[in-house]
């Protein structure tokens, strides 16, 4: 009789466990960090979540083993749309760890797969805005580079043509304004190489605020540098609609 009584409270209690195991899926976040990654979101449907990504966080896991983008995005929209299960998540491009601004995620495998195309053939159109510690001479010119990666050092260095793991970087770039100490810089990135922004600039002698890696004299009291994903634009992966979306400045950049 005893038994029977258990069995019968386990199944009647099953879908509720079930459910509760599933929301378990994800961690539960506190209503500050809810509301300011909804208040981050720039653009989302059924297929496409464009945010505004602050310096210091990552988009994907690296071996800091520091919670990503990615994860807390899908946290958020299990516990925003009481969603049991998995939440997908693709990332079809990355922003360096201290860059700021737009990052483009998948909600589906179909638009993971297209993005990802358009992103390796050139289809997504983007600019950057960049302090830097001089102003550019010229104040507005094309940059052309091959570029080497140095996997230890974390670091590209400009390169000859030929060079052992050597790629083409393009760039066009133009200047701004200036505040008292800085010079905003808008880039227009025509490849995707590594640290590539931060490498041609520092090398025709406009580091980039706070990056000490590429000659910044100091670093910025958040650690990040002064390097922000301004603007992207591309044609919807799955409804071929243009998407045109900018993004705000971080609150610590000066009034510009």
């Amino acid at each position: 009789m005893y038994l029977n009584l258990c069995h019968r409270f386990f199944y009647d209690n099953l879908a509720e466990i079930n459910i509760f195991v599933q929301h378990m899926e994800y961690r539960a976040l506190q209503q500050a960090e809810f509301n300011d990654i909804r208040d981050r979101i720039l653009y989302e449907d059924n297929h496409l979540l464009v945010f505004n990504k602050r310096s210091g966080e990552i988009v994907q896991g690296d071996k800091t083993g520091d919670e990503c983008l990615a994860e807390t995005l899908k946290a958020f929209i299990a516990q925003r749309d009481a969603k049991p299960g998995k939440v997908f998540m693709g990332i079809p491009h990355r922003l360096d760890r201290p860059v700021s601004g737009i990052c483009v995620f998948a909600k589906t495998s179909k638009a993971l797969e297209r993005l990802s195309q358009m992103f390796r053939e050139g289809q997504v159109h983007k600019t950057y805005w960049a302090l830097c510690c001089a102003k550019p001479d010229p104040e507005q010119g094309s940059l052309e580079n091959w570029l080497t990666r140095n996997e230890k050092l974390n670091k590209s260095f400009v390169s000859k043509e030929g060079a052992p793991g050597a790629k083409l970087a393009r760039l066009n770039y133009r200047y701004l304004q200036s505040t008292q100490r800085y010079h905003l810089v808008e880039v227009e990135l025509l490849t995707g190489r590594h640290h590539q922004i931060r490498c041609q600039l520092a090398n025709i002698g406009c580091c980039i605020k706070g990056d000490l890696k590429y000659g910044a004299p100091r670093s910025n009291p958040d650690g990040g540098i002064s390097l922000h994903a301004r603007t992207v634009q591309l044609l919807h992966p799955v409804r071929k609609e243009p998407l045109d979306i900018t993004s705000p400045l971080p609150s610590s950049w000066p009034n510009l």
